[in-house]
């Protein structure tokens, strides 16, 4: 749940929110449910001069919570449009200054709230990033339209394409310190409107080589196009709406079901959770000395273990021994 208290001084007075569900915070419906009614209520208050929402060890984890197994029906609930009001109405719009408060990470949604705060602070090596492509999606809570226009709009398009996590460092130099200032209605960051198609032109490009089959790549950039175009609010319309659509498709359930998979394997039941260790492997025995063979019979030996190499005939056996000699060497 979400708890809030009060921080009294002389001279002022802040209202701290602390997100609090384990292991990474995720914003699950108790949580966004929370954060609207105390934000409500720290915006009628009179002695409540600034908001800080934060919590120490991790910030969030995002809306990961809503990628499930039955995926369908969570995803498209009414919870996240009360995310998405969340950030652009209640915080954004918000008549007292809203400070993030960092630590530990702020990924996915969690990153996004952040960035619909009036300004962020953050602890050392705290993780700051947009991952929903790796998982066939896009941000779908102001994160195409907000990134851009406080890391500038190469760097914001690498992040969100790469699915790669920046640190707080890095995010202190590309951000810098502004004014308070709705990040929505900032325009400095992204440059000229010539300027901004082709950073985008470029990223296309790159996208088609590197992702050709990942049509989430093509349709963020689109999304992103849009809210330079139009503006920041038009942006996050076509987001949302994308967002729902998207997220229904093939890519989307194939690479949501890897990273479930993933997770699950981490935590084997009468394995992890008993305290089970593999054993040191001192030999080891391979079929077939070919393209594979020879390379695990290579990772093998480097790591100081016995190989024995069997093949089907002394001549496929020499050409196995010469390739992993080769790769050894």
């Amino acid at each position: 749940m979400s708890q809030s208290r009060v921080m009294r001084g002389r001279k002022r007075r802040r209202c701290r929110f602390t997100i609090s569900n384990p292991p990474v915070n995720a914003l699950a419906i108790p949580i966004i449910d929370g954060l609207k009614e105390k934000f409500a209520e720290a915006t009628r208050r009179n002695d409540v001069k600034a908001i800080v929402p934060g919590k120490g060890g991790r910030f969030s984890g995002g809306l990961i919570s809503m990628f499930s197994r039955k995926f369908m029906e969570p995803v498209i609930s009414p919870s996240c449009l009360m995310y998405l009001e969340l950030v652009t109405n209640a915080v954004e719009d918000c008549k007292k200054p809203v400070v993030a408060a960092v630590e530990g990470l702020a990924l996915g949604g969690g990153l996004e709230f952040a960035l619909g705060c009036h300004a962020r602070i953050a602890a050392p090596r705290a993780q700051l990033g947009l991952p929903e492509l790796s998982l066939g999606v896009i941000p779908g809570f102001g994160g195409t339209q907000r990134l851009p226009r406080l890391v500038g709009l190469s760097k914001a398009i690498e992040m969100m394409l790469s699915s790669k996590p920046i640190m707080s460092e890095e995010g202190k130099k590309l951000e810098r310190r502004k004014p308070w200032l709705r990040s929505l209605h900032r325009t400095d960051k992204i440059g000229s409107l010539s300027e901004a198609r082709e950073v985008l032109k470029i990223a296309r490009q790159q996208a088609k080589k590197t992702a050709p089959n990942l049509p989430q790549h093509q349709i963020c950039l689109d999304v992103i196009e849009e809210g330079i175009i139009h503006g920041g609010y038009s942006g996050v319309l076509k987001e949302a709406k994308v967002f729902k659509e998207i997220v229904l498709s093939a890519t989307a359930r194939g690479l949501v079901h890897v990273f479930l998979s993933q997770r699950a394997s981490s935590k084997v039941p009468n394995v992890t959770d008993v305290g089970l260790k593999p054993r040191h492997v001192k030999k080891a025995a391979i079929i077939g000395g070919g393209l594979m063979g020879s390379g695990i019979a290579t990772a093998l030996i480097m790591n100081n273990i016995f190989v024995i190499l069997k093949e089907v005939n002394s001549e496929y056996l020499q050409k196995g021994i010469k390739t992993v000699e080769g790769g050894y060497s």
